[in-house]
């Protein structure tokens, strides 16, 4: 990691952002979760909470900073001295998605715009393996890099004022789930029924950055045996080891 081409900037009297190239990659991901454990370990006490996005690590500090260069500099040692050996793995989850038309409110016009068939979107969509960068701008909403250049489109120009929870939708370079009923602009392709979100749980989400997704196509039916199961408090989220 060269540590000279990252930028150091104050936010307000106690915060520091930490700047990465602008762009998604699994390497950048990977430097910054590993320098976000490092700091978490090291500078527990001084510190409220460490947050990333795709390029970047935020700290907030429990009380203002006294002299930002020293802080920096201190940083800047952390960042030396942290272990980056290995591209970061973090758990493996497969989700289901429903792509019937009940769900895919943008489906039809997304497959139009690129020249596919619905079930080749469909089997495009669930064949990668997705990586979580990071979660906003609703708690629990997963921006998942790695969508395939084919399904890549814009967002909608014009918002909707609704997105029903669990909706799956794709913007630029990733596809993300809407984890609550919100407005919001991603073209809608399908459904997953699960919970991703709980504030009443201790642990509110089961993802963290770095995470690995996959998504299952699931029927309508199944949709809905997924959801009886997860009201009944049966539903456990499927999560592998190693991917096949």
């Amino acid at each position: 990691m060269n540590i000279d081409k990252l930028q150091f900037k104050q936010l307000g009297k106690q915060a520091i952002l930490i700047l990465w190239e602008d762009k998604m990659d699994v390497n950048i991901l990977s430097e910054i979760l590993y320098v976000k454990k490092n700091i978490e370990e090291i500078k527990l006490k001084e510190i409220v909470e460490v947050n990333n996005t795709y390029n970047s690590l935020i700290i907030n500090y429990v009380f203002a900073i006294n002299n930002i260069y020293d802080e920096i500099s201190v940083l800047k040692d952390l960042l030396k001295k942290a272990n980056i050996d290995k591209i970061y793995e973090g758990s493996k989850y497969i989700l289901p998605v429903c792509y019937h038309e009940k769900f895919s409110l943008d489906l039809e016009e997304v497959c139009a715009q690129k020249k596919l068939e619905v079930e080749e979107f469909i089997s495009t969509h669930t064949t990668p393996i997705y990586t979580l960068y990071f979660m906003g701008f609703l708690p629990g909403f997963l921006y998942l890099g790695g969508l395939p250049k084919s399904l890549q489109i814009s967002r909608k120009k014009t918002p909707r004022l609704r997105v029903e929870k669990g909706s799956v939708g794709i913007g630029e370079k990733q596809t993300g789930i809407y984890p609550q009923i919100s407005a919001g602009g991603w073209q809608i392709i399908g459904n997953c029924p699960l919970t991703l979100f709980d504030a009443s749980l201790k642990k509110p989400t089961p993802f963290s950055a770095g995470d690995q997704i996959k998504f299952k196509a699931v029927s309508l039916e199944e949709h809905q045996y997924i959801l009886n199961k997860i009201e009944l408090g049966k539903y456990q989220f499927e999560k592998v080891k190693e991917w096949e």
